[in-house]
């Protein structure tokens, strides 16, 4: 079984936001496999499916972002799963828009989902970041974070949420490194500007 996570804040006015791209990447996961309806379950939202013949089920904590570890914790807690069956999605703000670069364990960068989960479980777990840019100004960082997607954002979002559900089987595989570099390649293809550097790619996988 494999429990993919997905970070965000559960009120609507917050459904654009940058910071809510990893319930944006388990949205698009659910329609393209087709997973069941969500329904309210540890403190989230639940849905199951299957990817690649592997039973799979998608949340997202409704806690709001600082508490997603009490949503996770339970979760995790409830199916006995271990850290390395479950993928959390999330906004990175230290990667440029459009890149995803997956990591297993590894510093919180400030993200307070991330500490939240470690404060309930632990940092060993399986990230898969995905890159909403930085402002470049500290004091702009929150505005930036809780800001709607822009109408030039998505030309690079839509090509990378179907991207992160196009090569799933990967993922489930636990074949992480390749599921990074099918993603990234399929963005470059789409949107060569975005330069992605393989050689740093790699080395984050490690």
């Amino acid at each position: 079984m494999l429990l993919l996570i997905g970070l965000g804040n559960p009120e609507q006015k917050y459904a654009k936001n940058r910071h809510n791209i990893g319930f944006m990447a388990i949205d698009a996961i659910a329609e393209a496999y087709s997973f069941s309806n969500f329904k309210s379950k540890h403190h989230g939202l639940v849905a199951e499916g299957q990817i690649n013949g592997e039973k799979t089920l998608l949340l997202k904590p409704t806690t709001y972002m600082n508490k997603s570890g009490i949503s996770v914790a339970e979760a995790v807690n409830f199916y006995k799963l271990t850290s390395q069956q479950i993928v959390v999605f999330y906004d990175e703000l230290d990667l440029p828009s459009g890149k995803l670069r997956m990591r297993n364990g590894g510093g919180l960068a400030g993200h307070n989902g991330l500490r939240s989960i470690n404060a309930h479980m632990g940092a060993d777990f399986r990230r898969a970041r995905l890159g909403i840019g930085h402002p470049g100004d500290k004091a702009k960082v929150s505005g930036h974070v809780l800001g709607d997607f822009s109408k030039q954002d998505q030309q690079w979002l839509e090509p990378l949420l179907s991207a992160l559900t196009r090569h799933l089987d990967y993922l489930v595989k636990g074949e992480d490194a390749t599921y990074q570099t099918r993603v990234i390649e399929d963005m470059k293809a789409a949107l060569p500007e975005l330069e992605a550097d393989e050689t740093k790619t790699n080395k984050d996988t490690e």
